[in-house]
């Protein structure tokens, strides 16, 4: 017998259950004879306090969740899209790319000071190594300091003085109510996001028709057209988003265009194009041939060394 309510699993930080919750409104609109319910879970991500593991590292915030759903523990499964893994799940599919919010990075620093007010040795709060590469590329004597947690632990260490700035995801500020800590919006001439950054990822089982024809009429086709691109370009390049590694897709009804990045963690060396096309994936792969004729496996290598 069908639960009568259908479960959506989620990380548990307060991003996680914000965005999660946007996603069970927006599903108890179309199955409305149901009611639903947030299963946070405790991923093995969220369990390690040092660096992630530079493989493979956001997978880590996916695998559980993932197996809790292939199992019939959960009905439908919430990610933020650039943790989604390589590899894809026996009998999970990727039902839903809803409306992607802004997916540019931003700076917020104790002061308010906007980017180009910050003085050589300013710490900057991030460990993210595409943010790092393009901090350290702009060479203005800006020096990343690592720093994990959630938005509220990263925003509370900038409060007690343990750096001076921080760089984090707008999506997330905005999700938690935070945008009135932005410093500055970084363009992306300076700071190109991760792949799928912003962009929600809803899986279902493959086998439950009801929960499929739900979710897809929450797929947001633009949406779904950028994260093609963006993804088809990192898998070419063997890399996820853990790695130096930036790409932003910006699409139509027609036609798609993308911009890549990939750096070496002193920044010293960047390799970038764009490309325009009309096939998501395969302008993602063209972007990636470019790249690698440029160097990137050998950057990409070097970062994993």
């Amino acid at each position: 017998m069908p639960r009568s309510v259908l479960r959506v699993g989620t990380r548990g930080s307060a991003l996680a259950l914000a965005q999660a919750e946007t996603i069970r409104k927006a599903v108890l609109n179309v199955i409305t004879h149901r009611s639903f319910e947030l299963v946070p879970i405790t991923t093995t991500g969220d369990t390690i306090e040092g660096e992630l593991p530079p493989l493979g590292g956001k997978g880590l915030f996916v695998s559980d969740i993932q197996e809790a759903l292939a199992g019939g523990k959960i009905d439908l499964a919430v990610h933020s899209a650039k943790d989604l893994p390589a590899a894809s799940t026996d009998g999970i599919v990727l039902a839903a790319i809803p409306k992607r919010e802004d997916p540019r990075d931003a700076l917020v620093t104790r002061t308010g000071a906007g980017l180009n007010s910050l003085q050589p040795g300013t710490t900057i709060g991030t460990s993210s190594l595409r943010r790092r590469t393009q901090l350290l590329a702009l060479q203005r004597g800006l020096v990343p300091i690592p720093i994990r947690g959630n938005v509220d632990t990263r925003l509370r260490k900038l409060s007690d003085g343990e750096v001076q700035a921080l760089v984090v995801a707008l999506a997330g500020l905005k999700r938690l109510n935070r945008a009135d800590r932005v410093a500055e919006i970084l363009p992306i001439s300076i700071m190109l996001p991760a792949p799928g950054q912003g962009a929600l990822a809803v899986e279902c089982r493959a086998n439950d028709k009801m929960m499929r024809g739900a979710l897809a009429q929450l797929d947001d086709p633009i949406a779904r057209a950028a994260f093609d691109a963006e993804r088809s370009f990192m898998l070419s390049l063997g890399g996820d988003c853990n790695l130096p590694l930036g790409a932003l897709a910006e699409a139509d009804a027609e036609r798609v265009r993308i911009r890549g990045l990939v750096g070496t963690l002193d920044g010293k060396r960047v390799v970038q194009d764009q490309v325009e096309g009309d096939d998501p994936e395969k302008t993602g792969l063209e972007l990636a041939d470019r790249l690698r004729a440029m160097g990137a496996e050998e950057i990409i290598a070097s970062a994993r060394a």
